[in-house]
């Protein structure tokens, strides 16, 4: 069961990444399109890049990531840093999506600078993310968290803010 999940989440994170580094090249060529068919066209491919692809296997990706931890009881120091740089991931999938959102309207646009940023971004999460999960760094939360890793120790980091005492 362990080996299947592990498969399914291997090949879809490969489809995430794979897709959310060809969205920012998708999004510049827009540069110098107008309205018509051309245009038309570049919109549909990026839509399904984005929609029937990258999307589907980010979900997949991580629910069955979800379903590993689980199976494997992965509860150490390296992988709460994986799991951050990959909400960090799933904002800037978010990213991609409000720009498509906007850049097939009338006079949209997407930068040099936006594509160079965007694409670099992505670039550097998920190298960071097979990093750290392959080196299994050792990270030693006793030395900056000490009292957050206690029991109630949460609650005594967010204080009154989220959960008020009784």
């Amino acid at each position: 069961m362990t080996t299947l999940f592990k498969f399914i989440h291997l090949g879809t994170i490969a489809i995430w990444s794979a897709g959310l580094i060809v969205l920012p090249f998708l999004f510049w060529q827009r540069r110098d399109l107008e309205l018509g068919s051309e245009l038309d066209r570049l919109h549909r491919l990026t839509r399904f890049v984005y929609v029937e692809m990258t999307s589907p296997a980010a979900f997949l990706a991580i629910g069955s990531g979800t379903v590993l931890i689980f199976l494997q009881t992965t509860f150490l120091e390296w992988f709460s840093l994986k799991m951050m740089l990959v909400a960090l991931l799933v904002m800037l999938h978010i990213v991609a999506g409000l720009t498509l959102a906007h850049l097939f309207e009338p006079g949209g646009s997407f930068s040099r600078f936006s594509y160079v940023t965007l694409t670099a971004s992505y670039l550097v999460l998920i190298t960071a993310i097979i990093w750290v999960v392959l080196a299994k760094v050792h990270i030693d939360s006793n030395q900056f968290a000490t009292e957050l890793f206690a029991p109630g120790g949460l609650r005594q980091a967010l204080g009154e803010t989220i959960m008020p005492m009784p």
